[in-house]
């Protein structure tokens, strides 16, 4: 029961991560103009995502515009894309195969060992998902860092972490909690028996063929 339990809460923590890394690579707002040292006030507040930039007004008003090619993307940010990409596809897959393998449905079959090694398949499907996505976040933040200090770049050009990027990080820990939960939920068979008689058996005494009076 407890198995079946930490199977539950880890494909739980696993789902929800995975619904997180597509929030976070659909978002706009990878990262955000910074305003630090800078002494004019803009009205203007600029997002930058893996697909679109978008531009927001004081008055509210948002305009966005995906970007025209591939190729003219820096080497971070079509990684990132990438391996994003990856994330969701392996956690649709991990998703599939821990349905099959948890106790609680009765699609992978009767044999509870072998359901818990296809929930162990599918636990490993999830770390491999959430380690994609957490370095491909840690790769774009690191990116922000390195554009933020440096000196050679004017101040009206820099960004900070956006939303999407924290957003990011938490789904991919989520996957790999939840995977990991998965992984150790495999049950091992007992392949010894306890030494004890059955009920039907009797046990005989030896006879030492002397009677007794």
């Amino acid at each position: 029961m407890a198995n079946s339990g930490l199977q539950l809460l880890g494909f739980v923590l696993a789902m929800l991560g995975w619904i997180a890394l597509i929030a976070a690579t659909i978002m706009p707002q990878w990262k955000m103009s910074s305003y630090a040292g800078d002494q004019i006030i803009t009205a203007v507040a600029i997002y930058q995502g893996l697909w679109m930039s978008c531009a927001t007004q004081s008055t509210g008003q948002i305009q966005c515009k995906v970007y025209d090619s591939i190729l003219q993307l820096d080497a971070s940010l079509q990684a990132t894309r990438a391996l994003m990409v990856v994330s969701i596809i392996l956690g649709i897959f991990g998703i599939a195969v821990s349905t099959m393998g948890m106790k609680c449905t009765t699609c992978g079959g009767d044999d509870k060992v072998k359901k818990s090694r296809i929930a162990m398949t599918g636990g490993f499907v999830f770390l491999l998902g959430g380690l994609a996505a957490l370095i491909a976040c840690s790769w774009y933040g690191n990116q922000i860092i390195r554009d933020f200090y440096n000196p050679l770049l004017p101040i009206n050009t820099k960004y900070e972490f956006g939303a999407g990027v924290f957003l990011g990080w938490a789904g991919s820990f989520l996957v790999l909690i939840g995977g990991g939960l998965l992984s150790c939920s495999c049950s091992r068979k007992n392949n010894y028996q306890k030494g004890y008689p059955k009920s039907g058996a009797k046990s005989k005494v030896p006879s030492s063929g002397r009677d007794y009076v």
